[in-house]
C-alpha cells in the first residue's frame, strides 16, 4: 500500500499494539473542498443522503481517554463502522474533518467501539451533540487495554489502538488494530434507517 502524496500525511502507523500506544498528531485542517471550482458535482447532496440512507446500518459511539484528566473523555456517535480484517484484526470508522472530537482521539492513539442497543438511542443523541460534557451522567469503566470509556449497556465493545489513518474526501478513514472485545448476549442492536433510528424487523 502506498504512503505517496495526500495519504502520507494522513497515514500513521503504530504497530502491533503496544502497551503504551505513541499518539497520533492531529491532522492539520485541509479544505473542505471535493469539487475544483467550475466543476460540478456529479450527484446533488441531497439526493446522495436519500439514496444512501435506504442501507440500514448499526449505531456506535466511539470513545478515546483523554489526555488531560481535567477534562472528560471523548467521544462522538458514529454510524459509518465497519469490520475491516480478520488476520490482522482491524476495523474502521469514518469520521468528518471538521469534527472537533477527532483530535482528541487522534492524541490518545487509542479508541473503543460501543455498539449500541436498541434502547440506548438517547445515549446516541446525546453523543451526537457538539460543546456539552456528553459523558455526564454517563455510567461507563474502562476498556481493559486502552482505558477507553466502555458504556454500560452496549450491545458490544471493541478496544482499538489507532492503527492508520486515511482521507476519504471530506472524511477520514481511520483503522484500527482490535487488542480486545467483547459482547452482551442477548442484546438488540440499534439501528439507522432513512433517516431515523429503527429496530431490528421494524424497518
Amino acid at each position: 500500500m502506498g504512503h505517496a502524496g495526500a495519504a502520507a500525511a494522513a497515514v500513521r502507523h503504530l504497530g502491533s499494539a503496544p502497551p503504551a500506544p505513541r499518539p497520533v498528531e492531529a491532522l492539520p485542517r485541509p479544505e473542505l473542498r471535493c469539487v475544483r471550482d467550475g466543476e460540478r458535482a456529479p450527484v446533488e447532496q441531497g439526493e446522495f443522503r436519500r439514496v444512501l440512507g435506504t442501507f440500514p446500518t448499526g449505531v456506535t459511539v466511539i470513545t478515546a481517554p483523554s489526555a488531560d484528566a481535567s477534562r472528560p473523555p471523548a467521544g462522538f456517535a458514529c454510524q459509518s463502522f465497519s469490520s475491516l480484517s480478520l488476520d490482522p484484526p482491524l476495523v474502521c470508522f469514518m469520521v468528518g474533518r471538521t469534527s472537533t472530537t477527532w483530535p482528541r482521539i487522534a492524541r490518545a492513539g487509542v479508541f473503543c467501539v460501543n455498539v449500541l442497543g436498541a434502547g440506548q438511542g438517547d445515549l446516541c443523541r446525546a453523543f451526537a451533540v457538539s460543546g456539552a460534557d456528553k459523558f455526564a451522567g454517563v455510567a461507563y469503566d474502562p476498556a481493559p487495554v486502552s482505558g477507553s470509556p466502555r458504556l454500560a449497556g452496549a450491545a458490544a465493545w471493541i478496544d482499538c489502538a489507532v492503527h492508520a489513518v486515511h482521507t476519504g474526501g471530506d472524511h477520514l478513514v481511520v483503522v484500527g488494530r482490535v487488542t480486545a472485545l467483547g459482547a452482551e448476549e442477548p442484546v438488540e442492536p440499534l439501528l439507522f434507517h432513512r433517516g431515523r433510528f429503527a429496530r431490528l424487523g421494524t424497518g
